[in-house]
């Protein structure tokens, strides 16, 4: 009985030694710690990113908005550290990315295409830093800093159907004419305005175009005086293209009781005249150029783009006003369609 016993012992001793080796194997094939799947390659440690808005603000409901939106969901779903710096001047650029900069962020982002200088400037100043900038291309930095890299939109995509939709509802109603105000003359809001004109003529001939612009981004007055001068030329629809500054167009739009489309984010909360606007993937291209700096596939020296063809089940126009009739929204569907295959090409350009 007593030899029993002790074999016993033996035997569970055993069992407990072969148990621990076999979890020691575990954590040996990279368990490391993460929860999830077995044996996998273990995940990149969260790294720390920095956000530099331009003079707009986290306020613009548009531009610096979204930016700032996909720096909220790097760090909800990838673990990321982030914090933003709001520009108030133009010389508050280089000095923010400079902190950025200094306090070790992994990846820093300038939101704008007017902050190429000071990113240029700050990126030699810190070449072992990873930096992006919205809407500049790296090769057109100066210097052509190896460490940072350009994100590209196509938006005179979204500009078109923006375009296609002012024609078609013009057409409809025996209006004459659709308008566009401006921020300031540069690529990103040219692509906008190249595609809103195309658009409409394409689908109406007849169609007159005008366009303005406030050589501002927040004043929101100069906007407004620009759309109520147009809509007194006859514009029955107008197109804001300047941030911050183009809610005052379509506030002027509102006040006449004429229709406004609002650009890069859904801008429907700014009333009822509203009947959608052309949307910019900029929370989706912060997200995954953080994830890139995270996952070691960042490429600084490049550009990165962020059009239809890259990004084909992007949305490029927000939900519709109820005032928009359906075979106007099938007709904007089916030349998103066109868009997708490249049977339309809008210009980024016009005269």
């Amino acid at each position: 009985m007593r030899n029993s016993f002790r074999f016993f012992l033996l035997a569970l001793l055993a069992a407990l030694v072969l148990g621990l080796a076999a979890c020691g194997d575990d954590d040996d094939d990279g368990g490391g710690g993460g929860g999830g799947g077995g044996g996998g390659e273990a995940e990149k440690p969260a790294i720390k990113a920095g956000l530099v808005t331009d003079i707009g603000g986290l306020n613009d409901r548009s531009f610096n908005f979204l930016a700032n939106k996909g720096l909220e969901d790097a760090e909800s779903d990838l673990g990321v550290t982030g914090r933003v710096f709001i520009s108030k001047s133009n010389g508050d650029y280089i000095p923010n990315l400079q902190t950025s900069a200094q306090g070790q962020n992994d990846l820093t982002v300038s939101v704008g295409f007017l902050m190429g200088e000071a990113t240029a400037t700050v990126a030699g100043k810190f070449p072992k830093n990873n930096f992006a900038i919205v809407d500049f291309s790296a090769a057109g930095l100066k210097g052509k800093p190896q460490n940072v890299e350009g994100l590209l939109f196509k938006e005179q995509e979204a500009g078109y159907l923006a375009g296609y939709l002012a024609g078609l509802w013009a057409k409809d109603n025996d209006a004459t004419t659709v308008s566009t105000v401006g921020g300031q003359k540069i690529p990103p809001v040219d692509h906008y305005i190249a595609g809103f004109q195309k658009g409409a003529t394409d689908a109406n001939p007849k169609i007159k175009t005008l366009n303005g612009y406030s050589q501002d981004f927040v004043d929101q007055a100069k906007c407004k005086e620009i759309a109520l001068d147009q809509i007194a030329q006859g514009s029955d629809v107008v197109f804001q293209v300047a941030g911050l500054c183009g809610l005052g167009a379509l506030d002027g739009a509102c006040e006449k009781n004429v229709y406004a489309i609002g650009v890069d984010a859904d801008q429907s909360f700014a009333g009822d005249c509203v009947i959608t606007s052309a949307l910019k993937p900029l929370e989706l291209a912060v997200f995954e150029t953080i994830k890139s700096a995270q996952d070691g596939t960042f490429k600084g020296g490049t550009n990165r783009f962020f059009g239809i063809a890259e990004f084909p089940d992007a949305e490029l126009l927000a939900p519709y006003n109820d005032v928009v009739p359906q075979e106007v929204k099938d007709a904007v569907d089916a030349a998103k369609q066109k868009l997708i295959s490249g049977e339309i090409d809008p210009p980024a350009t016009f005269k």
